[in-house]
């Protein structure tokens, strides 16, 4: 017995070991839960989004780019220059506006535009690349894979230089929930794009990049989570019994086969 059982326990052990290590990896890892409802998560906002919006018209001075913002509560700004700036490019022929405004809670839309020019251009390159659009607090959370930065990378310096951008976004408010309870409120977003030559009665119209965006009323909250203490030591104490209890049926089977095999030698020896 002791030859056949000294192979099952050092195997036992191993294999506990591995199942060992494995759920004290899940036991120390943060598991993260999602979960829709249909509900304003942030309502110590007033009713305000955060916008950060990041952009580069590399054909276009910066005295001619301007940002608007308009939507269905009434509001009407054209020029908006609180939080901006502009930067100059390829020796002042080019422009990168980084803004950073709120918009409220209705649908509306924002435009990066020449509207506020004093002067306006014959024919403006609206030709562009959008380095950030994001809403919200910032997340950087390895395990939320999600678009909060959907427009992220997207370039549209090969398109018509007289063509006006539409981009229609769905805006999907996100709720972050670390170990702590502290909750951090961002935004998601779907897009979808056009270009178009606007024209009417009285001729092409201006071009413009618009971001036209409305809200879900559906919300996503993600938590994290780490596994209770008291399932991790059951799960252990069920791992070790159970490798024990299985080996001890291994090695009962091992020694009778040996023992049966032993008796048949002893028997053709006879």
């Amino acid at each position: 017995p002791l030859l056949t059982s000294f192979p099952v326990s050092v195997c036992c052990c191993l294999f506990i070991l591995f199942l060992f290590l494995s759920e004290l990896t899940g036991f120390i890892a943060t598991e993260i839960v999602n979960e829709l409802y249909v509900d304003d998560p942030d309502k110590d906002s007033g009713g305000k989004i955060e916008v950060n919006l990041n952009i580069s018209l590399p054909n276009l001075h910066c005295e001619l780019v301007g940002l608007d913002i308009q939507d269905e509560m009434g509001r009407h700004e054209v020029g908006h220059i609180d939080n901006s700036m502009k930067i100059p490019l390829n020796n002042g022929d080019g422009c990168r506006f980084e803004g950073h405004f709120s918009i409220n809670k209705v649908p509306g839309n924002f435009h990066v535009s020449t509207h506020s020019a004093t002067a306006q251009p014959q024919n403006p390159d609206m030709t562009h690349v959008i380095h950030k659009l994001s809403f919200g607090d910032k997340l950087q959370v390895h395990n939320v894979h999600g678009a909060f930065n959907a427009l992220e990378g997207a370039d549209k310096l090969s398109s018509n230089p007289l063509a006006s951008h539409d981009y229609i976004l769905k805006i999907v408010p996100t709720v972050y929930e670390d170990m702590s309870g502290k909750q951090r409120y961002s935004y998601q977003y779907t897009v979808a794009n056009k270009e178009y030559v606007a024209y009417s009665h009285t001729g092409r119209i201006i071009p413009a990049i618009w971001f036209r965006y409305d809200l879900s009323p559906i919300t996503v909250k993600y938590t994290e989570r780490r596994q209770p203490l008291y399932r991790f030591i059951t799960s252990i104490c069920a791992i070790i019994g159970g490798t024990f209890t299985v080996a001890g049926i291994l090695d009962s089977c091992i020694f009778t086969a040996s023992e049966a095999w032993k008796k048949i030698q002893l028997g053709k020896m006879q």
